[in-house]
């Protein structure tokens, strides 16, 4: 469902990734960590289409993302951490606004709207402007959006952030509900989120893929807890 086949992007003499290779399998939850500046954001700016490799391949559902971006993006949902929402408009007209865009029906638009007011506990936010919108309220606004058309990939960037503990438990249970029938790339730097919701963990440093594995595999490199693993595997400590 997602593919990369040595994905290389330099910026001149700098590499962000250096020939990075993975794939994901329909129904998995993948972690997807790294430190600041190891090129976990570029990557998933190649895979959602944003920039283009310098060299590589990027597939979505079998669909190479260079050459068939927009067929390729009809199957993606993208939560960025910060991602861009029109302050003037409610969530209710964003969500049909983008349903529009896609192409979708008023029949389906209305369906999907239902779906995720629920899903992301929208209803008291329908009909507010987005820019009264506090940052919690904004991300599951964000997160209406990025499942709005159904995708059967996601792409998550940190999308806990700004939640109460509360809409924190409910992002959890969704997003462990939505990959047992979609693939899941989840990028963040909470190590509890990883336990909560992740089957499988993918970490790069330096634009490489310095592990893949389960959570539990994850832990036993840093003794039974994983601040220590990601510790041992982007500094090189034994």
């Amino acid at each position: 469902m997602i593919e990369a086949i040595d994905l290389c992007k330099h910026y001149g003499s700098f590499a962000a990734i250096d020939q990075l290779s993975f794939n994901i399998q329909r129904g998995e939850v993948v972690a997807f960590l790294g430190p600041n500046g190891a090129g976990k954001s570029t990557t998933m700016k190649v895979l959602t289409g944003y920039i283009a490799p310098t060299s590589g391949t990027a597939r979505l559902c079998g669909l190479d993302i260079t050459t068939d971006r927009v067929r390729a993006v009809e199957k993606l949902g993208y939560l960025p951490e910060n991602g861009p929402l029109y302050p003037e408009m409610t969530p209710r007209e964003l969500l049909k606004f983008f349903g529009e865009a896609r192409g979708m029906s008023g029949s389906q638009i209305r369906e999907r709207l239902d779906f995720v007011t629920e899903e992301c506990a929208l209803e008291e936010l329908l009909d507010k402007p987005i820019g009264k919108c506090s940052k919690g309220q904004k991300q599951r606004t964000g997160m209406a959006q990025a499942l709005f058309h159904d995708p059967e990939v996601l792409i998550l960037d940190e999308p806990t952030t700004g939640l109460d503990p509360n809409q924190i438990r409910h992002v959890r249970e969704l997003v462990k509900k939505l990959g047992e029938t979609r693939t899941i790339l989840l990028s963040t730097h909470l190590f509890q989120e990883v336990e909560a919701m992740a089957g499988r963990v993918m970490l790069v440093d330096n634009g490489r893929l310095a592990f893949d594995g389960t959570p539990a595999e994850f832990k036993q490199r840093g003794s039974g807890a994983m601040d220590q693993a990601f510790h041992n595997l982007t500094t090189g400590a034994n």
